[in-house]
């Protein structure tokens, strides 16, 4: 294999060489880059050799891995904004007034004592993320933890498999097209890659993240019941606006997207601050490493790359993040429709204040972080062997 310098795949180095450094200066790796272009491939080999169909595998088997590992997290989270919400889990209320089919356990009886309701120790709230493993393992059982995989994994595998690449095409052509015509652009162009990636990813796969968020903000309070599972939570959220009006019911299906501009309102952000801190750490960490880039050296730079910029990005957002899933979680077709990301915030404000707005916070940033290093070094790693593989084969 060709490599620009000893031990660095012409991938990294190329890239790396063609970048501009995010003080907005044309450093000389792009002078060198030019210079060496006898000896060295051009910047987009791994991008040249890899279809869109391997970078997809790549990015789905790192979204496979990460749904698998994070997902208690992503539950803790989704049940203490749902709590916020006003969804019961374990109070003394016979009926909820936003959600009156939710009903809590029939064992949970109220005792007064004086003018103060005194209930069970399974009637208080959910008090934190450690609480929330405890509780719905001693209640539901260990595998609850594991609510929604199914959804996670129908939902992360598409989302990613189509934000990944189309990440990487958009930054190499964005970078290319700027590199040659506005240099002083450059330093912006993960930030912009990221939000036209992830805007296609949340608009294609958004009714799977419904039907995640309410199979993880619900509990089945029926003993003996086996809980919705993706299709039929989906066909839960539909029935109440169907009618014998074909135009209607097609009209109608929009509910599937219900929340898709909250959606929208925090992960266009979350990529934009993600792809814009990841970038220079990973481009840093990687020129650290000199010659002896290999495949724990991919791994392990990216890795901290996405655990940094995962838990930053996850930490700005978080107000964004409690507004959708109250957003998905209301029962209320006619009201859901609607809500507006800005109405619902307002609502959290008033009701919850500050504590309302970072609901699920510290859950949300111990998955996140995790889930991006997971997610961004795993799918490095297999276009780096897939591009030793593809080489090895000419």
């Amino acid at each position: 294999m060709v490599s620009s310098r000893q031990g660095f795949p012409s991938w990294i180095s190329a890239a790396s060489a063609t970048r501009v450094d995010f003080e907005g200066n044309a450093d000389n790796m792009l002078k060198t880059a030019h210079d060496d272009s006898t000896t060295q491939k051009p910047k987009a080999v791994a991008d040249v050799n890899l279809s869109f169909e391997e970078r997809a595998f790549s990015a789905a088997g790192a979204a496979f891995i990460s749904a698998i590992i994070v997902n208690p997290l992503d539950v803790a989270k989704t049940r203490l904004q749902a709590q916020a919400a006003g969804v019961p889990y374990k109070t003394c209320f016979e009926t909820n007034t936003m959600f009156p089919d939710m009903r809590s356990s029939q064992s949970c009886s109220r005792l007064v004592v004086g003018s103060e309701p005194l209930c069970p120790p399974e009637c208080h709230r959910y008090t934190g993320t450690l609480d929330v493993f405890y509780e719905v393992i001693r209640q539901e059982g260990f595998a609850r933890l594991w609510r929604g995989t199914n959804a996670s994994l129908a939902l992360a595998v598409p989302t990613v498999g189509i934000y990944m690449p189309c990440y990487d095409i958009f930054r190499d052509s964005m970078e290319e097209f700027t590199t040659n015509n506005a240099p002083t652009l450059t330093p912006y162009v993960p930030l912009v890659a990221g939000v036209f990636a992830r805007s296609l990813a949340c608009i294609s796969c958004y009714p799977i993240e419904l039907a995640r968020t309410r199979m993880q903000a619900f509990k089945e309070t029926k003993s003996g019941i086996k809980p919705a599972g993706v299709w039929k939570t989906l066909v839960g959220v539909i029935n109440p606006v169907t009618s014998t009006n074909c135009i209607q019911n097609l009209q109608n299906y929009r509910i599937l997207w219900t929340g898709l501009s909250s959606q929208l309102a925090r992960d266009v952000p979350f990529s934009a601050i993600c792809w814009a801190t990841l970038e220079p750490i990973r481009r840093k960490l990687l020129v650290s490493v000199g010659d002896e880039a290999g495949a724990g050296s991919i791994l392990g730079a990216n890795f901290a790359a996405g655990f940094v910029a995962g838990s930053i990005a996850a930490a700005v957002t978080c107000p964004l993040d409690v507004a959708k899933t109250r957003w998905q979680i209301e029962k209320d077709p006619v009201k859901s429709l609607k809500m507006t990301t800005r109405q619902t915030l307002r609502e959290i404000w008033r009701d919850g204040g500050m504590k309302g707005l970072l609901a699920g916070l510290g859950p949300r940033v111990g998955r996140t972080g995790p889930s991006v290093g997971i997610v961004v070094s795993f799918y490095e790693v297999v276009k780096f062997a897939l591009h030793y593989r593809h080489e090895d084969h000419e």
